[in-house]
């Protein structure tokens, strides 16, 4: 097992019609693609990370409450997986390939252990999808590059609130940090 595949932030409030900091029709239609590879993934044994944002309810001093209403507050059905992926996470949460964790920054290796189980497995190629494509997926691909992953950004199964920002994003990948785009 030598990739893995990083799931960021695929949840209710950062999905859903009704979700705090939603991407709606975007995020909606990446869906299918999400799914197909986490369960590709999952059952090839490869490494599967679910790298969720979490925030404390009325936490002042966190800087993206300057940017962005509450949203992934803990707790709360807004930090759960959208969709059908919640299912496919809690059929295979035991898994031993199989990670979820909790993330406070944009970067999924931001103030978390991800480098260390990555290396542990001697994963070399990281695969991404969710949310949203010039934020958090932008931000975990530049710390991936900074720290010698190769990596694989899924275009079907990223979106974003910001259509402009998403472009960018995706030419940015192949561009600046070499990642391929597919």
């Amino acid at each position: 097992m030598n990739r893995a595949l990083i799931n960021i932030d695929y949840t209710v409030d950062f999905v859903a019609d009704d979700g705090k900091l939603t991407c709606g029709e975007p995020g909606q239609a990446v869906e299918g693609e999400i799914v197909r590879l986490t369960e590709e993934f999952i059952q090839s044994g490869d490494y599967v990370v679910f790298a969720i944002d979490r925030h404390e309810e009325g936490d002042e001093h966190h800087p993206e409450n300057r940017l962005f209403p509450p949203h992934n507050i803990a707790g709360t059905p807004g930090m759960d997986l959208y969709g059908v992926l919640q299912n496919v996470y809690e059929a295979n949460r035991e898994q031993p390939n199989v990670y979820y964790m909790n993330k406070t920054r944009y970067s999924a290796f931001a103030g978390t252990d991800l480098v260390i189980r990555l290396r542990e497995r001697g994963i070399t190629e990281l695969h991404l999808v969710g949310v949203c494509t010039d934020i958090c997926i932008l931000h975990t691909a530049v710390d991936a590059y900074n720290k010698g992953f190769s990596i694989v950004v899924h275009e079907k199964g990223v979106a974003s609130f910001n259509q402009t920002g998403h472009e960018w994003a995706i030419g940015h990948f192949a561009d600046v940090l070499g990642a391929t785009v597919k």
